[in-house]
């Protein structure tokens, strides 16, 4: 597995011996004949949270969504590059894409749990891919994911009621839980507190901060405090393309890009 060293000083500075879980290197991508990104570089440590900041429309959603090939099922999406996981290009024609998947899972903005029992919908994975031996493992992997997701001891006495019922903040932890029951190594998450209230996005922030003890975690959001809180290293993305990427510590205190710290301050116009 390679390893990062530190870099020239400058936008592009990286942390010391960090390895690196995923690196996309001069990505593009094309919407018919509208360009999306422009030549992005980044690399994402493994257990580490990075966050993808900058404006609407930047192309931090399509980055993310790069990175488990969600951007194969958009007609006439095109992606140019490499993108590597372990160092294995995730867009080699020999890849099966749902295996990828279940190495790198998704959190959506919206929370969007299966139609099914709040059992079902975290079963569903391990089921399709195999991953449990007998029904006493299967609801062993369940109750270890929900455990994992913090959700556990909310809903352990109802695991037959539809996951549609739960609250916007629980129907996103079982969203979480849904992705850690196929054992993943990457969770990419697309602004996954937009949507929730002050008290279930403290909840799901305490939970990435316990989560990147064994995930690797690349999150988008709006948020610049969210940010600033959970991440321990953040890209700025503007127009298309990365301006500045860096420990979240020195982007949100002293970041080399006038663009970041107009954006991190609120002057971006």
């Amino acid at each position: 597995m390679e390893n990062v060293s530190f870099a020239s000083t400058g936008a592009h500075a990286r942390p010391v011996d960090l390895p690196v879980k995923m690196h996309g290197r001069k990505v593009e991508v094309f919407y018919g004949q509208k360009q999306a990104l422009h030549g992005v570089d980044l690399e994402i440590p493994e257990r580490q949270v990075t966050a993808l900041i900058g404006p609407s429309g930047c192309g931090k959603s399509t980055f993310l969504r790069c990175l488990n090939r969600m951007n194969d099922t958009v007609e006439g999406a095109r992606v140019v590059g490499d993108i590597t996981l372990d160092g294995e290009d995730i867009y080699n024609k020999n890849i099966d894409v749902v295996e990828l998947r279940a190495r790198v899972g998704m959190v959506f903005q919206k929370p969007n749990p299966f139609p099914k029992s709040i059992f079902e919908n975290v079963a569903y994975g391990p089921k399709i891919h195999g991953l449990a031996k007998n029904k006493a493992h299967l609801r062993e992997i369940v109750e270890t994911s929900l455990k994992r997701a913090g959700l556990f001891e909310e809903v352990k006495d109802r695991l037959d009621e539809p996951g549609t019922g739960l609250s916007g903040g629980q129907q996103q932890r079982l969203c979480i839980a849904r992705a850690i029951a196929v054992s993943p190594e990457v969770i990419l998450m697309d602004e996954p507190c937009s949507a929730l209230d002050p008290i279930a996005t403290a909840t799901v922030e305490e939970l990435i901060d316990e989560l990147k003890q064994n995930y690797t975690i690349v999150i988008v959001t709006h948020s610049m405090q969210q940010a600033a809180r959970v991440s321990q290293r953040t890209a700025m993305f503007h127009l298309g393309r990365i301006v500045e990427v860096g420990p979240t510590e020195k982007m949100f205190s002293n970041p080399d890009d006038k663009r970041t710290q107009d954006y991190i301050t609120g002057r971006f116009g």
